[in-house]
């Protein structure tokens, strides 16, 4: 069971005096790894009768974990984090109800559920802590300049991240999803239909299919002056009807970004790659690349 799911069973069950002993462990948690348990009610303002009976409960529904030492501390489990962001959600009438897991990868978990409209949407729990931290400040520049940062803020960091860069894409027309809300390390965004394009073994016109991927990377770069930095065929969905959807977005960099020419060029180069390779396309990178930057292109034939 994922931490999102043990943190949907459970969120019916807790109580306001639970969340406030949730929050004051995420407080903690940004002066201690372990929270000592002689401070949290203090940081939850309640009596320590009261943290006392409520410890206990909370390790019980995995929704945090207990370290004894010279002391005995608390920190919160991912489930425990996603209580907290899901509550605030659902007080901000964003959430309504959960359905069913749309994906669950190694930095992220995506879930489908409605808004209090009936609205279907995607929720997008990030989970950068279960890489390795090493793996993951090689590959994230805004968590590579910090030299402590614990696997809660670093999932905090790639929603505010992602959520960051879809609004600034999506007011200019890039496919992507309809950013909505975040809150913590869940953004939530309109409903994602179909699958990855690395899962599809033929398409009826994959030169199409290129040239949509390429309009939209051309349209960020030019008028968002956004550039992916991480895209490959695993962040690139072919919805139902034929049309891409470009996801994933929490490594983008501006256009100004020192490596904005390279990080454009590797995206560019594995999306051309790959279609190369799997649907014998002939479209070039150099082509590709300069449609993509070059402000007086008008069209895109496929045949640079």
């Amino acid at each position: 069971m994922s931490a999102a799911d043990t943190a949907v069973q459970v969120f019916l069950s807790l109580e306001p005096e639970d969340f406030r002993v949730l929050l004051a462990i995420e407080l903690g948690m940004s002066h201690y790894r372990y929270v000592p348990e002689d401070t949290v009610p203090k940081l939850a303002n309640l009596p320590q009768r009261e943290v006392t009976y409520r410890l206990p409960r909370l390790r019980k529904l995995h929704l945090i974990k207990r370290w004894r030492g010279p002391y005995t501390g608390y920190q919160l489990n991912m489930a425990g984090y996603d209580c907290l962001a899901i509550n605030a959600l659902v007080k901000a009438n964003v959430l309504e109800a959960f359905g069913k897991p749309l994906g669950v990868g190694k930095e992220a978990d995506v879930y489908d559920a409605l808004t209090p409209s009936d609205q279907q949407v995607a929720v997008k729990f990030h989970r950068l802590g279960r890489t390795s931290f090493r793996q993951t400040r090689r590959k994230r520049e805004y968590i590579a300049e910090r030299q402590h940062i614990s696997w809660l803020y670093q999932s905090r960091l790639a929603a505010q991240k992602e959520f960051e860069a879809l609004k600034l894409v999506h007011l200019h027309g890039v496919s992507v999803p309809e950013p909505i809300q975040h809150n913590r390390h869940v953004v939530v965004m309109s409903m994602i239909e179909g699958s990855e394009l690395v899962d599809y073994i033929r398409i009826p016109e994959p030169q199409t299919v290129l040239s949509e991927i390429l309009l939209n990377l051309r349209k960020a770069y030019l008028e968002a002056e956004v550039i992916h930095a991480d895209l490959s065929e695993f962040n690139v969905i072919v919805q139902p009807d034929g049309h891409i959807l470009i996801i994933d977005w929490p490594q983008y960099v501006r256009k100004n970004h020192p490596n904005a020419d390279q990080l454009l060029k590797r995206d560019i180069g594995n999306i051309v790659r790959f279609f190369q390779r799997k649907f014998k396309t002939k479209t070039r990178l150099k082509g590709a690349l300069a449609y993509v930057k070059e402000n007086n292109l008008v069209s895109f034939s496929g045949k640079y």
